[in-house]
């Protein structure tokens, strides 16, 4: 990925990371996300740090830094330094999170809850309550 713009790569990481493709993910306070990535496509390891993306995938976080390495094992020891330091710091929050993973740009459609399609959903049942046996 040496021929993309920062920004790419920075949209590549991200996505990757909401696929659920990161190695580690480790939540921070202050809604921030510290992720150890191989990108397969490149052969390259990277580091990404970031925060909440508040218009869902609309935009790149403003906060975000990545360190890119040529090796998975040179950014592991460049991930687990700096998990180190935030646990010293008390900023970790969550070693091995998932939480904030996949956004509707990425993932598609958000699914309200498993109760969605009740009895009163038009596409579920008739207009007498009975289901629909199609």
């Amino acid at each position: 990925m040496s021929d993309y713009s920062e920004q790419q790569i920075e949209t590549r990481l991200l996505e990757l990371e909401n696929q659920g493709l990161a190695d580690r993910r480790a939540e921070l306070s202050g809604d921030r996300w510290l992720s150890l990535i191989h990108d397969q496509d490149s052969g390259r390891a990277y580091v990404l740090r970031h925060g909440v993306d508040e218009t869902e995938g609309g935009e790149i976080p403003q906060d975000i830094e990545f360190w890119a390495y040529p090796t998975y094992e040179a950014a592991e020891r460049t991930y687990l330094q700096i998990l180190d330091e935030a646990d010293r710091d008390g900023e970790l929050v969550d070693e091995d999170s998932d939480q904030g993973i996949g956004d509707t740009e990425v993932d598609g459609a958000e699914l309200r809850d498993v109760n969605a399609a009740d009895e009163e959903d038009p596409l579920v049942s008739d207009e007498a309550g009975r289901p629909r046996l199609e």
